[in-house]
């Protein structure tokens, strides 16, 4: 194995050793000549002739305690910072600065409006030659290890020097920066109450700098299931619950194909037990982006995904002095378009209001208490207040019964699918969703396969994720991906797999 794609070890304190930080240059120089994560060498539209903002005050911490990564802290304190303030964690993209990252996206302007902490990880050369975030390399993306460790323990110093809320943390970043906002999210979910990815990818995508190319473009395309297993393996621990995501991506990106919008949506909704249909869509700001929310159980907005149209690779910025205008665009890929900042402050709820509760709850209690060869029988607690119900198979509304029990039929034997309901008031707003329940019918006679791991993705049986296969419906650990792995898997009800060596009829 080439010596680029060995995890990087942690190091527990301080500066890196020479060996460490000669792999380092070495995979910032290869990600720099492949242009895996090189946000500044991108097609950006052009600055437009704007007078350069004045630069933010930011406020460089010389020790803010274990840096296993040998990132470097800045904090940026507005004269109006709250008691308690909130903490926002901004990450900026490859090529970029801290600075950089305060005096354009915006978010220093809302942190001056709403009395939040600013704080912003600088990523140094020594680490990456384009001063990328490695979001890729397993030793900067694990728990309590390497650059995770040291944001993490940036939030630490956050609440212990300037009396941050640790109940009130947030995350946010671009490209790289975005990134590694998944890696947090993941990482931490006990620590963060939401983030905002912008530009970027879904956690454990990669795993080396060559694999980070085919996650860039055109994307990796995983099941919601095996991408929030990805996210649950990051911290075995937690129970819940889980960061709120809004995931922002320009529609003509060239650098991280727009699929990654929609793998970050699966991987997310996922988590938190969701379907992949929006429950509601709307147009925001001066462009029409493309808002999909998909809501929790509790009626509030889980994750959202923000389709911004017409723009490439960069965080989307509206300079001018209005409402929701923000940020400059006289650095590339600060992209004029719609004031991210203003939505995404907004979603963390720092701008003084409560995340939307999206109408009515979330049916409770929904069960199948009945099945046939050819039907499913469903039944829920009711919902004051509800004139009828939405019934969801596979993400897809099959029926609007008034009140439960609802009897879904016309299936196929041995079939199984995955059911959520949601009450809907007189005017056929729907709420929140339920959580989810899957149920099979039955009559299907099983079915077996024996085949080395290889022939098992090859026949669709069994998917891969770094370099290991995975049964598809259970997700089973089924080894190395290669020909030297056979196993028999016993497919009952139909498209769900389980490893039955020994034990198939």
């Amino acid at each position: 194995m080439p010596s680029y794609e060995r995890p990087l070890s942690p190091v527990p304190y301080g500066r890196p050793s020479r060996g460490v930080r000669r792999w380092r240059r070495a995979v910032g120089r290869l990600a720099a000549v492949v242009g895996l994560v090189v946000a500044g060498a991108v097609s950006a539209p052009a600055p437009s002739a704007q007078a350069a903002p004045a630069a933010v005050a930011l406020e460089k911490v010389g020790n803010f305690g274990a840096n296993p990564g040998s990132l470097s802290m800045y904090v940026y304190r507005p004269t109006s910072l709250a008691a308690n303030p909130a903490v926002v964690v901004a990450m900026h993209g490859c090529t970029q600065s801290a600075q950089i990252y305060a005096d354009n996206s915006g978010l220093a302007e809302f942190a001056d409006q709403h009395g939040f902490l600013l704080v912003l990880p600088e990523q140094t050369s020594v680490n990456n030659s384009s001063k990328c975030f490695n979001w890729f390399q397993p030793g900067d993306t694990r728990r309590g290890q390497g650059e995770a460790a040291s944001i993490r323990q940036m939030v630490s110093h956050a609440a212990s020097a300037y009396g941050g809320d640790t109940a009130r943390v947030y995350a946010t970043g671009l490209s790289a920066g975005g990134a590694m906002t998944s890696v947090m999210l993941a990482t931490y979910p006990d620590v963060f109450k939401a983030g905002a990815v912008v530009a970027g990818l879904p956690y454990d995508c990669a795993d080396d700098v060559l694999s980070a190319y085919s996650c860039m473009s055109p994307g990796v395309d995983r099941t919601p299931s095996a991408w929030a297993q990805g996210v649950r393996d990051a911290h075995p621990g937690h129970t819940g619950p889980w960061p709120r995501v809004a995931i922002w991506h320009g529609d003509n990106d060239p650098t991280v194909a727009k699929k990654n919008a929609d793998e970050l949506r699966d991987q997310w909704t996922a988590v938190h037990g969701l379907d992949q249909t929006p429950d509601r869509s709307s147009v925001i700001g001066p462009n029409s982006t493309r808002r999909e929310q998909y809501l929790g159980t509790d009626g509030a907005v889980a994750v959202e995904v923000d389709r911004v149209p017409s723009i490439g690779h960069g965080t989307p910025v509206d300079p001018g002095t209005g409402a929701q205008q923000c940020g400059a665009t006289g650095t590339a890929n600060f992209i004029d378009s719609i004031c991210s900042s203003h939505w995404i402050t907004g979603f963390f709820g720092l701008d003084g209001s409560d995340p939307d509760p999206g109408g009515l709850p979330a049916p409770s209690g929904l069960a199948a208490t009945g099945t046939t060869d050819t039907s499913v029988t469903l039944n829920w607690n009711g919902v004051s207040g509800a004139a009828s119900y939405a019934v969801y198979r596979d993400g897809t509304r099959v029926a609007t019964p008034a009140a439960p029990p609802f009897t879904d039929t016309g299936l196929s034997a041995g079939s199984s699918h995955t059911y959520s309901v949601a009450a809907r008031d007189p005017d056929g707003t729907e709420g929140a969703r339920s959580s989810q329940v899957t149920a099979s019918t039955t009559g299907a006679t099983a079915k077996c396969w024996t085949a080395n791991n290889y022939q098992q993705v090859r026949a669709g049986r069994a998917t891969t994720s770094g370099g290991y296969t995975y049964a598809k419906g259970s997700n089973q650990n089924m080894g190395l991906y290669n020909t030297a792995v056979t196993h028999t898997l016993k497919e009952s009800p139909a498209g769900h797999y389980v490893i039955a060596d020994g034990a198939c009829p």
